[in-house]
Parts: structure tokens; C-alpha cells; sequence
């Protein structure tokens, strides 16, 4: 961290460290004037910085200081209270060195841009309040000089509160005659401050606790012993997909909120937080504004009120994604962490942190109990249990006393080449869907790819359509009749003939979720298909709107990515079906088996949440693989034994952490020397124990026009392979041409 220090007068003077805003972790030291009270550690600040004025957190307030020069004061406190918390302090310069970036990242992370951001301000409307009744004599006398003023009274008088908002009067144009009411003693003209809630004008029912089974009535007694001081490890939670753990969750959350402390909920995917939140304003509608919700889909009014509601303690329950880890939550009392196993918790730009472990973090640090739940955890939770670090509560039977769905695996190579489905669906899988949709039932098929085809290729001399800027086929979307690279958004013309041979054979190979939308509309065509993918969400509220018309028995069939595999809960569904389940083992990462069975594990558990059993259909090509055989018993255990004892041989997490250093650049040998001379440079200082591979041009070798080349560092100690990296990095001096990320705790490998 860059401290530059300006100087101060004499001894004694009380000043501030001050991180600034948006420059590279500098800190600078600014006088406390006397008449400024309430800086703190974790206040905002607007401070002078040459000519121009701009804002920082203050990291330290120093009493008694000695300088050799001058201080330049402070200029004003931005918010009365500070808004960064001493634990949040502490966490983000713990989670910055963790992390191996700068603190004034963090600090972004925690205080949100619509709350640094000054021109962001509570809204305001002006409301009118009758204040005293005319009689009828008087009434009728304004209603003959001024027939305006007499119907905002009767308006008013009509009203259940005798208040209405200016606009329900008329706006602008009623101004006049609110104003004339006013100055006669009749009405009384307020401002009042509208929460901009991102549930809009949405009403939700209170909702009455459920009768738990002694499987919920335990984990629910043990997270109340923990609540009540008992037990102090984090716990996790593994329930089967349907065994009641949401109402597990409610139930806890309750107790909390009895006891005057607050909660937080994570939930993987913004997906889910619709869903989550109108659960938790439905259980807590007797706390009117109790619940608020945090995530980047909202607007920056919403965010801003949001953020400001938690922060003062009006919202005591906070509801988001992984940078939700961060809200303001006052007396923090329990943490849920759902779907823990999730990889959406680990962010994928810096600062790259995990927001499951910045939770348990948080969680010891404040006190707070921490549940981490999921009918597929993470192995690293499940190591944790084992030695004892982490809690075990099970869940292993349905909340509802149905047995989970019968799965069936498929093998598409026995399959026979029917050119009407092109080769997407099994006959097995084309009859089930027929029936389901003759007895008025739901189907979900997953397939984790989103466009038309996966490329472009000529049959002729095998030229693929890649994209100019990354090492990637580009896949067509028959939408926009485009072809379009998933990696940096580039779009092309789809060509006529070969670019190469000039061939009019060039042909689409592979398929997405827009190839399959057509396929089933060919093949039902009187069933209401719905597709949730990248493309389809962009538009805000359009996941939510689609997710409520399938809730609603709107649609029957829903076909969509990952997005739809995990916590949601439509009754309704009665078959799930999973296109090329392969997908995910085909990549080079360490947890490649881990997620396609977490993936095929949770989708499959959409199925049979109603008085129907389920039944799950998985195609694939690679019927052996452990993890789709796994999944097909629905055994988390056994997976985890065989998974565990394979990463424990091969050292990989959770018995070791995994960091990968990738440098990029516009120039492929300057990446590519750059990243040697750093290479050997490692090699030499980190300590024996560390294992670091041979650079490498990454698998993804170039990305948004950058070529890239990494290497992989394997070590005990995560924090060692951050303190030594960051050392040399730093002493490297790359200069503009040469990007260098460094992801602790890797769980992206391309």
C-alpha cells in the first residue's frame, strides 16, 4: 500500500488516513478540523487532492500525531455514521492481502458504487395531510370561489389516513390549490422519503410456519443452540434436493429476529433471489420493511435505498448473491449461506474472493451463527466436517414424504440417428415428454450451452469460424441470424461458403438451447415452450416473469442453462431431462466431475416436488463417468468418498490450495517472456512444499483480442503463494502492454 504523507504542523494535531478512491491503494493523511465531529475508522470522506476535491474511507484515525510540515484538512464527512463497519474494515484487509489485491478494491466490494457515488440521493415526494374539516357552511363557500380546493378536501376527508401523495391529486396542477388550502390552516404540505423497493408495489400474504419432521426439528434445534451460544463452528447443512431446508432457514430466522439481531442470506445466482426474498417478506409480513435485497440487476435508486435501509437498521434481514456478503446487517446474529457449493460464490474479476468464505469469516468475527446449506456440498465443507472444523446436520428424506425422482441414464451412442430431432433427443426422452404433456404436466430440460449451433464449420478442408480476438469457435444464434464469440460479445456476418475453400457446404455443428427451442417446437407443437439463458434474462424482469408463467402452469415445457438446475421449487414438474450431460467433464479443471455431478444432482432434484413422483432422463456419451453414475443414485456420499480419496493422492483441493497466475497481453511474446521471467523468479523464492507448473498458454490461449499464458502454483498455504507473488509482481514493474491476474483459490482454470 502507497502512503504518501503530507506534512503537519507541529505535534498533537488529530488527523485521518484516508484511502482514496480510485487510485491504486494510496493513502494519504489529512488534519481533523476541531469542529468535525465523528471520524472514525471506516467513515467516508471528501478530502482535497491538489486542485480537485475527492472521496475516501478512512482506514485510521491517528490522536496524536507528529509531522514535519502542514496537514491539509478534511474537507467534510460525506455520511454521519460510518459506513464501513470495523469488521467490515478488518475483513476487507484480511481478504485484500488473502487475496492478493489492493484494499481499496475491497472497500469498493463493501460500499456499493450508488452509495459512494454522491448524485445518488433519497427520493422525495410531497404529500398533502388535511389537517381540519371545514363545516358544511364553509365548505360550501370554498367550493364556490374555488371549486378545486374544496375536491382535494373531499378527497382527502374520503381517505382512510387523510394523507394522499401530491400526484394522486393531480400533481403540479392541484400545487396552486394545496398551497391556497395550506396558508387557511386546512391542509399541512410534507416531503416524505419513497423507498424505491425493488419488489415494486407487489403485496406478499403472511405465511404460517410449517410442522417440521424430526429430521427439520433437529438441524433446527442444533442451529438454535448455536444461536444461543452452544456451538460456535459454522454448520453445514446437507439436505436432498426437497427436504424443507428454506423453511429450516425461516424458522431459524425467526428466533434471530425474536432476539433483536439481524440476518443475512446468500443465495448463488440472482436467479434465485426473487424466489428467496418473496419467501422471507411472505414468512416476515408482520415486520413491514423488514426485508431488503441487494444484487447488481437493481437499479441505483433501488440499491442506494436498499443498502441505506440495512445499513440504519430498518431492514434486519438482507437477501442476495455473493456481493451481498458485504451488507450492512447490524447486529448480525446468523448467516445462510444456500446452495454453499455453488462456483457463482467465487467471483471471476478482482478482487477475485470466495463469498462463502468471507461469510465464515464474517460469521466468526462478528459472532453470528453460519449455516452453509445444500444437497450437494462443496468438498471442501465436506472435509471440514470431517475433521471436526465444521458441523454435520442431514436432512436425507423429503420434506413432503415423496421418494426422490427415478433417474435413467441413456447412452447416445446406442441411440439410432433420427434426422427429425438431430440427434438432441432420445426416443425415450421424446415419449416421456409426450406423456407428461398429455396429463397436463411440467417438463425442465437442461442443456449448459446457449445459441443455435456451437459453430460453423466446412465439411470440405474442416475450417471452423473462430473469432478474430479470442481462440474460440463462434456460435450462431439463429435470433439474430449472427454469429456471436461467448467470450468477448464479437459479432459476424454468418458467411456464405467457405472462407477458406470457397465451399457452399459450410455446415452448423453442435447445438444450444436455440437449437433445441426449435427442435421441441417442431416436435410438440401445441406445447407453451419457454427458454432461460443468457440471452433471454439480459432484459431486466425477464427471468422473473418467465420463472412466475411456469410457477403459474403458463408453460409447459421450460428449457434453459445451469440457471434453472438449483432452488427452484415448481410442483408442478414431473419429468426433467438432461441434454449432453458431458459438457462439463470435458474441461480442463480439477472439479470437472465435482460440478457435472452438483449440476445433474440439483437439476435432477426439480423433479417429484409435487403429489407425483419424478422421473429424470440423462443423455450422454460417457455413461461410465463416475460423477453421471453417482448422480443417477443420488449419492453424495459415495461421490465425496471417491472423489476425496482421488483429490487427496493427487494433492489437489481441499488438501492443498490451488493459485493460478495468468499474464496477458496484445503481444504473444512479450506474454509469453514476460511470464517466463516471472516464472523463474518464483521458482527461486517460494519456499520447498510449493509446486509451481511450467508456463503455459492458458486453454483459453487468447481472449478479447489479449494472448494469454499461465501457470498453476500448488501450496499449503494459500497466503505464502499470495505474499511472494504480490512481492514480485511488484518488483517486475510490468509496465501498460503486460496484465497480470493472480487467482488465489482458483476455480477457473481457462
Amino acid at each position: 500500500m502507497q502512503e504518501l504523507f503530507s506534512s503537519a504542523p507541529a505535534a498533537g494535531t488529530r488527523a485521518a488516513r484516508v484511502l482514496m478512491d480510485g487510485l491504486n491503494d494510496m493513502v494519504l493523511d489529512y488534519a481533523i478540523p476541531p469542529g468535525m465531529q465523528g471520524v472514525v475508522r471506516g467513515s467516508r470522506v471528501q478530502v482535497p487532492l491538489r486542485s480537485r476535491h475527492t472521496t475516501g474511507t478512512v482506514l485510521q484515525v491517528v490522536e496524536d500525531g507528529r509531522w514535519e510540515g502542514e496537514l491539509r484538512p478534511l474537507t467534510r464527512l460525506v455520511n454521519d455514521e460510518p459506513v464501513v463497519s470495523p469488521v467490515l474494515m478488518d475483513i476487507a484487509e484480511w481478504a485484500a492481502r488473502y487475496y492478493a489485491v489492493p484494499v481499496e478494491q475491497m472497500i469498493r466490494c463493501i460500499v456499493p458504487e450508488p452509495v459512494r457515488q454522491e448524485r445518488h440521493e433519497e427520493k422525495t415526494r410531497k404529500v398533502v395531510v388535511l389537517t381540519e374539516w371545514p363545516d358544511d357552511e364553509k365548505l360550501n363557500k370554498i367550493n364556490a370561489r374555488a371549486p378545486r380546493q374544496a375536491a382535494v378536501l373531499r378527497y382527502l376527508h374520503a381517505g382512510d389516513t387523510k394523507r394522499e401523495p401530491l400526484a394522486d391529486l393531480g400533481g403540479s396542477a392541484a400545487l396552486p390549490a394545496c398551497r391556497s388550502l395550506e396558508k387557511q390552516g386546512y391542509v399541512r404540505i410534507e416531503e416524505e422519503t419513497v423507498h424505491r423497493d425493488p419488489a415494486g408495489k407487489e403485496e406478499f400474504a403472511l405465511s404460517r410456519p410449517l410442522e417440521l419432521n424430526p429430521e427439520q426439528a433437529a438441524a433446527l434445534a442444533a442451529i438454535n443452540r448455536a444461536v444461543d451460544g452452544q456451538d460456535s463452528r459454522p454448520m453445514l447443512l446437507q439436505g436432498v434436493t426437497g427436504s424443507g431446508k428454506t423453511e429450516v432457514y425461516l424458522q431459524a430466522a425467526r428466533r434471530v429476529m425474536d432476539q433483536g439481531k439481524g440476518v443475512l442470506i446468500l443465495v448463488p445466482e440472482i436467479s434465485l433471489t426473487p424466489q428467496t426474498m418473496a419467501r422471507f417478506k411472505s414468512r416476515f409480513a408482520d415486520l413491514p420493511g423488514s426485508v431488503a435485497i441487494l444484487h447488481s440487476a437493481m437499479s441505483d435508486g433501488e440499491r442506494f435505498d436498499e443498502w441505506h435501509a440495512i445499513h440504519r437498521g430498518k431492514a434486519r434481514i438482507a437477501i442476495g448473491p455473493r456481493s451481498a456478503v458485504f451488507a450492512p446487517v447490524q447486529n448480525l446474529g446468523l448467516i445462510i449461506v444456500d446452495e454453499e457449493h455453488d462456483p457463482s460464490y467465487k467471483q471471476e474479476n478482482s478482487p477475485r474472493y470466495h463469498g462463502r468464505d468471507i461469510a465464515v469469516l464474517r460469521a466468526a468475527k462478528e459472532g453470528a451463527t453460519i449455516v452453509l446449506g445444500s444437497a450437494t456440498p462443496s468438498l471442501e465443507s465436506l472435509q471440514n466436517t470431517r475433521t471436526g472444523k465444521y458441523a454435520m446436520l442431514r436432512m436425507d428424506k423429503r420434506a413432503d414424504g415423496q421418494r426422490l425422482p427415478l433417474t435413467r441414464v441413456l447412452d447416445m451412442r446406442s441411440e439410432p440417428k433420427d434426422k427429425r430431432y438431430l440427434g438432441i433427443l432420445s426416443e425415450r426422452l421424446r415419449m416421456a415428454i409426450d406423456e407428461r404433456l398429455a396429463k397436463a404436466e411440467q417438463v425442465i430440460l437442461l442443456l449448459n450451452r446457449r445459441g443455435f449451433a456451437r459453430t460453423l464449420q466446412c465439411p470440405d478442408c474442416g475450417f471452423k469460424v473462430e473469432c478474430p480476438h479470442c481462440s474460440l469457435p463462434m456460435t450462431y444464434h439463429v435470433t439474430e441470424n449472427r454469429l456471436i464469440c461467448h467470450m468477448c460479445g464479437h459479432r459476424a456476418v454468418v458467411p456464405r461458403c467457405c472462407p477458406e475453400c470457397r465451399s457452399t457446404g459450410i455446415l452448423l455443428e453442435g447445438y444450444g438451447t436455440q437449437k433445441v427451442e426449435a427442435v421441441l417446437q417442431r416436435c410438440f407443437p401445441q406445447a407453451r415452450i419457454k427458454r432461460v439463458d443468457a440471452d433471454v434474462t439480459a432484459r431486466k424482469g425477464a427471468l422473473s416473469a418467465i420463472l412466475h408463467d411456469f410457477r403459474a402452469r403458463k408453460t409447459d415445457i421450460l428449457l434453459g442453462t445451469q440457471m434453472i438446475s438449483k432452488g427452484l421449487d415448481f410442483p408442478g414438474v414431473t419429468l426433467v431431462g438432461v441434454l449432453n450431460a458431458d459438457l462439463g467433464l470435458c474441461v480442463p479443471d480439477p472439479r470437472a466431475a465435482e460440478r457435472t455431478f452438483q449440476l445433474l444432482t440439483q437439476v435432477a432434484g426439480r423433479a417429484g416436488r409435487g403429489d407425483i413422483d419424478g422421473e429424470v432422463i440423462i443423455q450422454t456419451y460417457s455413461p461410465e463417468a463416475g460423477a453421471i453414475q453417482f448422480a443417477r443414485r443420488h449419492d453424495t456420499d459415495g461421490f465425496a468418498e471417491t472423489e476425496l480419496a482421488l483429490r487427496e493422492q493427487l494433492q489437489y483441493p481441499p488438501f492443498t490450495h490451488l493459485a493460478v497466475l495468468t499474464l496477458r497481453s496484445g503481444q504473444e511474446e512479450l506474454a509469453q517472456f514476460s511470464l517466463a521471467t516471472l516464472h523463474r523468479r518464483l521458482a527461486a523464492a517460494l519456499p520447498p512444499g510449493v509446486e509451481i507448473t511450467e508456463p503455459m498458454p492458458a486453454p483459453i490461449a487468447k481472449a478479447h483480442g489479449q494472448f494469454r499464458f499461465q501457470c498453476t502454483i500448488k501450496s499449503p498455504s494459500a497466503r505464502t503463494v499470495a505474499d511472494i507473488c504480490s512481492r514480485e509482481i511488484a518488483r517486475m514493474n510490468f509496465g501498460e502492454e503486460i496484465t497480470v491476474a493472480l487467482d488465489i483459490d482458483a476455480y477457473s482454470f481457462m
